[in-house]
């Protein structure tokens, strides 16, 4: 082998060597999911259905930027107008139009008008909103760049070969300017392909998943990375919620750690037939599942444990998911429990909704 082509090897072989670099996103759970946030200076796309959160993400991928790392984040928005964006992303706290007086976020609003006529196609390109986005990141410094959505713009190409030609000018035009980027795109349904025209996925370096998936009459929310080029991440799809305090929060189960406390002392069942079978009582701190068919008394388990919590002086919390106050509490004085201080003890709770989860035909205690 000449030195020439060695030195090729060895030099090759420390480039793979070296990890590619990752921004911390700063969306709770994603960035031990992607160990370690997106690919720095790469292209990712968000797909998912109507619904499914991809806005929040971009927006939030943006504003916890700005909060947690002091970047700067420009959004492009191709459907939704920005005062609309900054009106509903208001919910979550991000006051967007703040961060824009201070210099840390900016808007290149491509969104269509009401009355405009449709834009003609043919020689027409993405050059000017290039221009835009180029002008927008030099003017803030930016290092984050949100596009929402692809499809909003890409509807007025006909061909998909002219789509997979501009969004791969998009994208290298991002890369060129060391930019991370988040694109999102819309699924006709779930387990259909990945985005609109089927070639969004091919031209991007990244690809995340995100479903609201209907499952026995619940909507379920999860979060996959599919593809990350170049680097590692976890397999699999993992739960995720919204919430107003915190927008998305993704919950890495692979990477929850079992560290809770455990203790050896015995607390009552409420029944000392069961007390004795269990060598004096409950762990506390354990979780004990009362599982059966109807009829065999799991309410009854659960309620002469809150019996025995009372007796002795304990806080009770009772989640009822079937039965409502008044149906508890007339059962419970059918096996001798008529105490008033049940409904009025201020260590006494009790809460009963409909879940939003499915329930299961059982009962646990703890």
């Amino acid at each position: 082998m000449s030195p020439s082509a060695r030195r090729a090897i060895e030099e090759s072989m420390t480039n793979a060597a070296v990890p590619l670099a990752k921004l911390k996103t700063e969306i709770e759970g994603f960035d031990l999911v992607s160990y370690g946030g997106l690919p720095e200076g790469r292209t990712t796309l968000l797909s998912g259905t109507a619904g499914s959160a991809k806005t929040v993400f971009a927006v939030q991928f943006l504003a916890a930027g700005i909060q947690m790392a002091e970047e700067p984040g420009v959004f492009v928005t191709f459907e939704e107008s920005a005062a609309d964006i900054r009106t509903n992303m208001r919910g979550f706290g991000w006051d967007i139009a703040k961060w824009e007086a201070a210099g840390k976020w900016a808007f290149v609003d491509a969104s269509p008008r009401p009355g405009d006529p449709p834009a003609v196609t043919g020689d027409y390109d993405l050059g000017a909103l290039l221009t835009r986005i180029e002008y927008a990141v030099n003017k803030l410094g930016a290092k984050r760049v949100s596009l929402d959505s692809l499809g909003g713009i890409f509807a007025q190409f006909a061909e998909s070969g002219v789509v997979r030609h501009e969004i791969f000018r998009i994208a290298a035009a991002l890369k060129q300017m060391g930019i991370t980027a988040v694109m999102t795109a819309e699924r006709a349904e779930e387990g259909g392909p990945l985005a609109r025209y089927g070639v969004e996925e091919f031209v991007t370096d990244n690809v995340i998943i995100l479903r609201n998936t209907l499952e026995q009459e619940k909507r379920r929310r999860t979060l996959e990375i599919l593809k990350f080029r170049g680097t590692a991440h976890q397999k699999g799809e993992f739960p995720f919620t919204v919430t107003s305090e915190q927008g998305i929060v993704v919950l890495p189960l692979s990477a929850i750690e079992l560290r809770q406390k455990s203790s050896n002392l015995r607390i009552t069942s409420g029944n000392t037939e069961l007390d004795q079978m269990c060598g004096g009582g409950f762990f506390r701190d354990s979780v004990i599942l009362v599982s059966g068919a109807t009829g065999t008394g799991k309410t009854l388990s659960t309620t002469e444990f809150m019996a025995g919590g009372y007796r002795s002086g304990e806080r009770c919390l009772l989640f009822a998911f079937e039965e409502s106050h008044d149906q508890l509490f007339r059962n419970a004085s059918g096996w001798g429990w008529t105490s008033p201080g049940w409904k009025t003890r201020a260590s006494c709770g009790w809460s009963v909704r409909i879940p939003r989860a499915p329930a299961w035909k059982t009962t646990s205690s703890s």
